[in-house]
Formats: C-alpha cells, sequence, structure tokens
C-alpha cells in the first residue's frame, strides 16, 4: 500500500509594524554619542543604519538647505 505525504503548509505570517517610538532624546544628547560611535567604526551602529527616525520638519528644512550648500572637496 501507496504512503500518501502529506504538505505542510506553514500560516502566513503578517508583516510585523515598526514599533512606535518609546523614548524621546535630545539630538544634543545623541550627536556626541554617534560621532564617537562612527568614528570608531563601532559595528552596532550599523545595525541602526536602515531604521527610520522622526525629525521636526524645521530641522528637515535646515539639513535640506545644508546639504544643497555643502562644500565641495578640492
Amino acid at each position: 500500500m501507496a504512503v500518501r505525504l502529506k504538505l505542510y503548509n506553514p500560516p502566513v505570517e503578517e508583516p510585523t509594524p515598526a514599533p512606535e517610538p518609546e523614548v524621546r532624546v535630545r539630538l544634543g544628547d545623541l550627536l556626541p554619542l554617534f560621532a564617537v560611535a562612527q568614528r570608531m567604526n563601532y559595528v552596532w551602529l550599523r545595525d541602526f543604519l536602515d531604521d527610520e527616525v522622526a525629525i521636526t520638519s524645521d530641522l528637515y528644512e535646515v539639513l535640506q538647505a545644508f546639504r544643497e550648500n555643502l562644500p565641495t572637496p578640492a
């Protein structure tokens, strides 16, 4: 007698939504830490490079203007 094979169909997992921000931190407290982590090439910093952060619209406008006016290296 032949044995029937049963196929296992795993349940379809829905993507989990991104977590809501839980902690508010001043940019002035973060920048020195990020600067040191980048300068010393800490690997953990790369783990977060694709994460999104929320910033105020006025900071966004200042950053956009700054990016557009960066001096070109000689």
